[in-house]
């Protein structure tokens, strides 16, 4: 996990401020620094002014003066909270997902509230989590309002591909650093040539293959490595229930070229107990 900042996205919804506890919590853990990210649209009023006159944008200058002092007051409340923590704010002009990519390039971990302000009824995962998701150039967390509260193991789904190395090495820091159990999930999604128990054998080897580099840095607390036939996204769902953070990468062996996102992981955003983390390299 790199060293580089935690950058929140912040719009003063109630899953944005889950998201910031969560992103405080992480920062106290691993040492670094928090900063809020607010994104704001200009409110635009276009429409037919008179002949040789080009429609015109009224940039909204009370909303961004409200925004400002929304996001001031979030970074005051958080430092007051988490006294030794670095924790600052930024408001960014432009559409929110594009601007969170952007600015995912500089941090070691974007956090992000499952729907914002902007997030429809009955969508668990709002188009801007799930496109910044796809998007981003660091590890994403999903948090939503009204999960569990922290307990249990961290759960990370392998499957032999290079995205699956990435969130195994991010799943053993995390679950190192929480000093709880390392799960480590891996699921033979098509019906094995060879008998079941066969098809098990293999799938643990290979996954205590994976964990070989990082002999050093598993938990204290253990590790349980399972191994079974089914759905993988289904499986590391009812896996999110009992967990307190689930690693996936962005990409499977399933996934079809040219998609940044694969279906695991979108299942998960959507359906998931817990946070979960989609990893990729920065």
């Amino acid at each position: 996990m790199s060293g580089a900042e935690i950058l929140v996205g912040y719009d003063g919804s109630a899953d944005a401020g889950v998201a910031l506890d969560w992103a405080l919590d992480e920062a106290q853990r691993s040492g670094r620094a928090v900063r809020l990210a607010h994104v704001f649209e200009w409110l635009a009023v276009t429409g037919w002014i008179g002949p040789g006159v080009a429609p015109g944008i009224w940039p909204d200058e009370t909303a961004r003066r409200q925004v400002e002092e929304l996001v001031r007051k979030a970074v005051a409340d958080a430092a007051a909270a988490r006294p030794g923590l670095t924790v600052r704010g930024e408001v960014y002009d432009g559409p929110p997902a594009l601007v969170l990519q952007e600015r995912s390039a500089d941090a070691g971990l974007l956090v992000l509230g499952s729907r914002g302000h902007g997030g429809f009824a009955g969508l668990l995962a709002g188009s801007t989590a799930v496109a910044v998701t796809a998007h981003a150039h660091c590890p994403v967390a999903v948090v939503r309002a009204g999960q569990a509260p922290a307990a249990g193991p961290v759960v990370v789904g392998v499957d032999g591909s290079e995205a699956a190395r990435v969130a195994l090495g991010f799943a053993v820091e995390s679950a190192a650093q929480r000093r709880v159990p390392l799960r480590v999930v891996r699921v033979l999604a098509a019906p094995p040539e060879q008998d079941e128990r066969a098809a098990v054998a293999a799938g643990r080897a290979a996954v205590q293959e994976a964990l070989a580099p990082w002999r050093d840095a598993l938990p204290d607390a253990g590790v349980d490595v399972e191994v079974l036939p089914g759905n993988p996204a289904a499986a590391l769902v009812e896996a999110s229930r009992s967990a307190q953070l689930v690693v996936v990468g962005s990409r499977g062996l399933g996934g079809l070229r040219g998609m940044l996102l694969g279906s695991v992981s979108q299942q998960l955003l959507q359906h998931a107990s817990c946070p979960v983390v989609v990893a990729r390299e920065r």
